[in-house]
This record gives C-alpha cells, sequence and structure tokens, in this order.
C-alpha cells in the first residue's frame, strides 16, 4: 500500500459545492470523520474475509499433515482450535449482517464502530491460530496465513486505530449516551 500527501494552495471551491454549506467551513475534518462509519463497516468485512480464509487454509493443512502417524486434525487440540476460530468467525458475521441491516436504515454508527474494533481484532487471534495450526510452516511466506497475519494485523489501524477509535469514537458516544 502506497500513500501520499496532496495539497490545494488557493483553491476555490465555489459555494454550491462546499460540503456541509456555512456550517461546514473549517469542520471537514469532522464530516470526514463521520463518513467513516461506512469505511468501518467495510474494513469489518474484510476481516471476516481474512479470518474465513485463515481458517479454511488451517483446516486444509490439518487435514493434510501428517504427524506421528496422525494428521494434526485428528489431534483435540487443533479440533478445540478450528472449533474456537469458527465460533469467532460466525458470530462476527451475525453480529456485521445486522450491523449492515441498521446502517441500511440510516443507523447504527456507534455499533459500526464497535464492529470494527472487535471483527479486526478476532481477525488478528483467528489468523494466529491459523499460523499455530501450520506450526513453522505458518511463518513460510510460500503459505498464505502469514500473509493473512499481516493482512489482519493492519485491519486494525485502517478506518481509525483500535484506541483512537475506542476514546474518541466508542467511549464518547457511549458517555453521550448515558447522560
Amino acid at each position: 500500500m502506497h500513500s501520499y500527501e496532496i495539497a490545494f494552495e488557493n483553491w476555490f471551491v465555489p459555494a454550491d459545492n462546499l460540503i456541509g454549506g456555512d456550517e461546514g467551513v473549517g469542520r471537514g475534518f469532522y464530516l470526514q470523520m463521520a463518513g467513516f462509519e461506512n469505511g468501518r463497516l467495510q474494513t469489518a468485512a474484510r476481516a471476516l474475509g481474512v479470518m474465513q480464509a485463515a481458517y479454511e487454509a488451517a483446516y486444509d493443512y490439518a487435514g493434510g499433515r501428517v504427524v506421528f502417524g496422525h494428521t494434526v486434525l485428528d489431534y483435540q487440540l487443533t479440533r478445540a482450535k478450528l472449533a474456537r476460530m469458527a465460533v469467532l468467525i460466525q458470530s462476527a458475521r451475525q453480529c456485521s449482517y445486522d450491523v449492515a441491516r441498521l446502517m441500511a436504515k440510516g443507523e447504527g454508527s456507534l455499533e459500526a464502530s464497535m464492529l470494527k474494533a472487535y471483527v479486526c481484532r478476532a481477525a488478528e487471534w483467528v489468523t494466529r491460530e491459523a499460523m499455530q495450526i501450520h506450526g513453522g510452516m505458518g511463518y513460510a511466506e510460500e503459505y498464505a496465513v502469514s500473509r493473512y497475519c499481516v493482512d489482519a494485523r493492519v485491519l486494525s489501524i485502517f478506518e481509525g486505530a483500535d484506541e483512537t477509535l475506542a476514546l474518541k469514537v466508542v467511549a464518547r458516544r457511549l458517555v453521550e449516551q448515558a447522560v
């Protein structure tokens, strides 16, 4: 991923094209932040995709890798790991559907922020478990799980880093609702 900086100096925008009208002048950052909810839902969906891919890779690897005369899938610990991974994926998926329905009605901005925080952290855990199931091969670049771990990690940064999201969005809104 590459990022670039652009700057507009002495750039005129006609009044009809100003976002937020007169009240929006000098509030571009806040208007942009308000648009992040859809991006947060999309980031959660990306995290779900990474989790699903990592789960499938781990399951396939465990079914084909033989250790001490048994496939890795034959071991109870592997099955427990895969079951926990599947539970997280399914719960995140159902929660994502619920938040998407809210957002389709123009609601759910707080829920989208909470979903993004939860699902991105879950993706880090699921991809780590997939790497563990692969053993040393999980770190090797020729196996996709090494890439899934990297991809999962960056999702907690996109659309608002976890710490900023927790403090400046989720906690703030929860406090506002409690008052």
